[in-house]
């Protein structure tokens, strides 16, 4: 039988800057970490990005760092780009910003306009009174009306609440928060996205289970009130310009953006492959039946989780919609979120310069932010991955040595009960990797805890070819359950003909015996030797 196709999309990182470790502990890390799982399955997967050019966030940093938005948004893709490569995120290169892409956010925002599903509304916004700027998103600060933090424009951070137009309380310029300003009435078109209530709640009721609690309370509490109209043009210079008579000079809103972002990613990735597909958004379409899987953080569930599902919605029975969005809280530092503007930060390059990349993508999954903060610290770093994997993996890997040494490549039989033990290691990897119940950090926990036991086992071993065999059958199996987590270790295994399937195949009766791959680094989890 004909598996599902699979698309997988993380976030999509706005390139005003490199990916520091909050980002890729988060959807970076875990889209891939997924991705793999299925791939091992035997699905037809294409795991996605794209940068997010159009971000106001692209514009301001630029002018705080005194640079052109042109030579940020090119330097940090690159960036980018070049982080993603050095953890093992199994991207296929960042898809380029060009006509083709320009054609398919067109071609979508058309096709709403054409359908009748944008309206036409009159809305007060901010404006500088010096520059004539209209403040939106990351060009306006202030007070989120739903939480009371500090927010920026479009989002609030911290709550996850929409505050578009004039809501956010004491608002002003972000670059200039002392600067006068004014409000202007525009018109613009939206997306009402009241009209789409029930297919949003239908849908949500379906798909609970498959929601993280956090994500989910914030769904309910928008859908407790009334849903929001979203921006699809805005007043600006910055941005893919709006194709509307209606809004001239106006730029698409950039969120809006982003839906046909990913779709032309998608068909970017599968062209790298084979065959481009027929149009842009064609891996997308209803009728293939993909499995489609958002990967992103909680501050993303408004945008990722409901003005995307209703663009998609809004195309009637085109699109196929997403199974779920898999979201993340925030990555600490020595207990405090990281910040750019503050120096307080890991870069992903920096950090594997002195940490074996299995080593790493093995801590930053155990310490994942799941389901509540979490924290990063180099002393714990190296405290429980050398406690916890690098000095078992490479005992047990020294120990395989010596008990396989002359019988490499010999055929070994197994028994009932070491095939049943390998498959219960096997389907309990599947249980941290499946979608409803998806956890980096029990993957990576149940690795640190079937390694300690194997060892164990490793050094009562009898002179006996079927216990060996039965041994090297759980070992493949551990094998197969962190290739997600540890893909050197994974890509050498795989390199000697072991098999490293996820699927719900028999164990085999005999296995060719085989060595263990040494996981690099030392006792402490660095790349000191």
């Amino acid at each position: 039988m004909t598996q599902r196709p699979a698309i997988i999309v993380a976030a999509t990182p706005t390139s005003n800057g490199d990916l520091h470790l909050g980002h890729m502990a988060g959807p970076y890390l875990s889209g891939d970490v997924y991705a793999r799982y299925l791939a091992a399955t035997g699905r037809d997967v294409v795991y996605t990005t794209i940068t997010d050019d159009s971000q106001t966030y692209v514009s301001t940093t630029a002018q705080r760092q005194g640079l052109s938005p042109e030579a940020l948004r090119a330097t940090s893709t690159d960036a980018i780009a070049a982080s993603l490569r050095a953890l093992g995120i199994g991207i296929d290169g960042m898809p380029p910003i060009g006509a083709s892409y320009r054609e398919t956010v067109r071609t979508f925002v058309e096709r709403l306009h054409r359908n009748g599903r944008l309206r036409l509304r009159k809305v007060r916004m901010p404006v500088a009174r010096a520059t004539g700027q209209v403040l939106f998103d990351g060009f306006l600060g202030g007070t989120c009306p739903a939480c009371l933090a500090g927010s920026s424009g479009g989002v609030c951070e911290g709550c996850g609440h929409p505050n578009h137009f004039d809501q956010l309380l004491d608002a002003a310029p972000a670059l200039d928060p002392g600067a006068e300003f004014e409000y202007r009435e525009y018109e613009v078109l939206v997306l009402p996205l009241e009209e789409y209530r029930e297919r949003l709640r239908a849908y949500y009721d379906e798909r609970r289970d498959l929601w993280r609690p956090h994500a989910r309370q914030l769904i309910q509490e928008l859908l407790a009130g009334p849903l929001p109209d979203v921006p699809v043009t805005v007043p600006g210079d910055w941005g893919l310009p709006a194709p509307f008579a209606e809004t001239p000079g106006q730029r698409i809103y950039p969120w809006i953006e982003a839906m046909p972002a990913v779709m032309y990613a998608s068909a970017w990735v599968a062209a790298q492959r084979g065959p481009a597909p027929a149009g842009t958004d064609d891996l997308w379409r209803r009728e293939r039946d993909p499995e489609i899987v958002y990967f992103h953080g909680y501050d993303n569930v408004y945008y990722w989780g409901v003005v995307d599902l209703a663009l998609l919605m809004a195309h009637d029975d085109r699109y196929a919609l997403p199974a779920t969005n898999v979201c993340n809280e925030f990555y600490e530092l020595d207990g405090q979120k990281f910040s750019t503007s503050r120096n307080h930060l890991v870069w992903t390059r920096d950090l594997l310069e002195g940490v074996p990349r299995d080593v790493a993508r093995f801590y930053l999954a155990l310490t994942a932010p799941e389901f509540q903060r979490s924290t990063f610290t180099r002393p714990a770093l190296r405290t429980t991955t050398g406690a916890r994997l690098v000095r078992p993996w490479n005992e047990l890997a020294a120990q395989l040595a010596l008990l396989t040494g002359k019988v490499v490549d010999t055929e070994l039989p197994t028994t009932e009960n070491g095939r049943l033990r390998a498959k219960v290691l096997t389907k309990r990897f599947a249980g941290c990797y499946e979608l409803a119940t998806f956890s980096m950090g029990r993957a990576a926990a149940m690795v640190a805890d079937q390694l300690d036991r194997l060892r164990a086992a490793s050094g009562d071993l009898k002179d006996d070819p079927a216990a060996l065999g039965d041994l090297l059958l759980e070992v493949r199996a551990l094998l197969a359950g962190a290739a997600p987590l540890l893909v050197d270790v994974a890509a050498r295994a795989a390199g000697q003909g072991v098999d490293l399937r996820l699927d719900d195949s028999e164990p085999p009766d005999s296995i060719t015996a085989f060595t263990l791959p040494a996981l690099a680094g030392d006792h402490d989890g660095t790349g000191r030797s």
